[in-house]
């Protein structure tokens, strides 16, 4: 495929998108599309669709075979059958698992057992919790013994571990109302911010090929959990400390990953935010990009920044069409080289998801048709190509090649990205609904 031709249309509708700005709307839009629809449904029924998928194929699933009620905590590597593989725990999978849970709790349906199901998940971890300045074990056996080497060697670990348990645990706070909870998340963030900060922080950027290393580099995906979790903390409870790392975030995000040359979102860059004058200067994470662009626009509104809005929408705009893949559907989450046009073409469930994620979040809070026609396109596609129903089994495709193509096996249940993406819709939607299908007051 041949993308050349998306810099000087693509770069012209950004600059206007930011002249004109969506903040001069007078009135409230309606929201959904043609005849009282998006993506084909009414609100009500796309609402119903995104319960059914959560509330009776993702939780049933989870709690069958990959919840550990004995132990406590995620046995994520389990097959579309539900056979553990091992039952083998991650730091990552624990953190997000204790935040999917406690968001449910605190959004959706206040259960005991899904509380319950949060509680042993924090008792699990906090039994290992690292001193001083110390990270988390990237891995446990399922009774909770940290191991000596990583067991998921999928995972570049460092930092992220730990923030996604504090992410959980900021989360859980509000379930059990206590704050003790939440000054553990803080004190985790900043502890990870310290050791992202020390020059010599050993993080290895590896997706370009034969790309030589970055020293100490600053990364998208790093701002991005930083930047979600201020947020959710903030929601919470006011801290200059956490505003200031928020507020830190954006600035990176917005004014030193973006690379003005082709108007686009570098996913690694020098320690002191200069441009690298490697290969990693042309190379563009889209999916990281897009998702990290709804994050900021979640914190726009948080703060009530109109123009930061604005200039995030469009940035997500940018990178969805750039990444769309003309042939078979879908986004390309990774583009290795944009001078070259070098893309990695295996395509992943969480990448599409961000689109609907971020395209419903603007929807929204400005009832752009960009927005609903983007939503409508990512979303008749990836309910074709990833539940996997059709074979015979619960869940959605994970990780596939371009086309999709379905696999017998799978060595990982995604406890996140897809649960995440389900809840924020609803939650949306119900917003949506509430107001009788007309946006946000946020640009009145």
């Amino acid at each position: 495929m041949n993308r050349r031709n998306f810099l000087n249309a693509s770069l012209l509708t950004a600059l206007i998108a930011v002249i004109n700005g969506c903040n001069t709307r007078k009135r409230k839009d309606p929201l959904v599309t043609g005849n009282n629809k998006l993506a084909g449904f009414t609100l009500k029924d796309l609402l119903k669709e995104y319960k059914h998928n959560l509330y009776n194929d993702f939780l049933p699933f989870l709690d069958k075979f990959v919840i550990d009620h004995e132990f406590g905590g995620f046995m994520c590597n389990t097959d579309r059958d539900g056979k553990n593989i091992t039952t083998n725990k991650a730091a990552w999978y624990e953190g997000r698992g204790i935040w999917v849970y406690s968001f449910l709790y605190n959004n959706l349906q206040r259960e005991q057992k899904y509380l319950d199901i949060a509680a042993k998940s924090v008792e699990f971890i906090l039994k290992n919790k690292p001193k001083g300045n110390n990270l988390w074990a990237s891995s446990f056996t399922r009774e909770g013994r940290p191991f000596d080497k990583q067991h998921f060697p999928f995972i570049g670990d460092v930092i992220y571990g730990d923030l996604f348990i504090a992410n959980g645990l900021s989360e859980y706070s509000k379930a059990v109302d206590d704050t003790k909870y939440w000054t553990m998340a803080k004190e985790i963030m900043l502890k990870c911010m310290k050791i992202y900060d020390v020059p010599d922080y050993p993080f290895q950027v590896n997706y370009g090929p034969d790309a030589p290393p970055i020293k100490a580099p600053r990364v998208l995906g790093h701002w991005m959990v930083f930047l979600r979790l201020a947020t959710q903390m903030l929601e919470k409870k006011s801290d200059p400390e956490i505003e200031s790392i928020a507020a830190r975030c954006v600035d990176a995000i917005m004014n030193h990953h973006y690379n003005p040359e082709f108007g686009l979102l570098n996913e690694a860059v020098n320690h002191d935010l200069s441009r690298p004058e490697n290969e990693f200067a042309q190379f563009v994470y889209t999916g990281h990009a897009i998702e990290t662009m709804w994050m900021v626009i979640a914190e726009a509104v948080r703060t009530k920044n109109k123009k930061l809005f604005t200039l995030a929408a469009d940035r997500f705009r940018r990178h969805l069409e750039i990444s769309w893949d003309d042939v078979y559907g879908g986004i390309f989450e990774c583009l290795y080289n944009v001078d070259k046009n070098i893309w990695k073409v295996e395509k992943s469930l969480w990448a599409q998801e961000e689109v609907l994620v971020g395209t419903l979040l603007i929807i929204e809070h400005t009832g752009e048709q960009w927005a609903k026609d983007w939503f409508a396109k990512m979303y008749t596609y990836v309910k074709e190509k990833f539940p996997l129903k059709k074979y015979g089994f619960p869940l959605w495709i994970l990780f596939a090649d371009r086309k999709i193509t379905f696999e017998r096996h799978a060595d990982r249940v995604g406890n996140f990205h897809h649960p995440r993406h389900l809840m924020l819709n609803i939650l949306s939607l119900e917003r949506m609904l509430k107001r009788n299908e007309k946006t946000s007051d946020f640009f009145l």
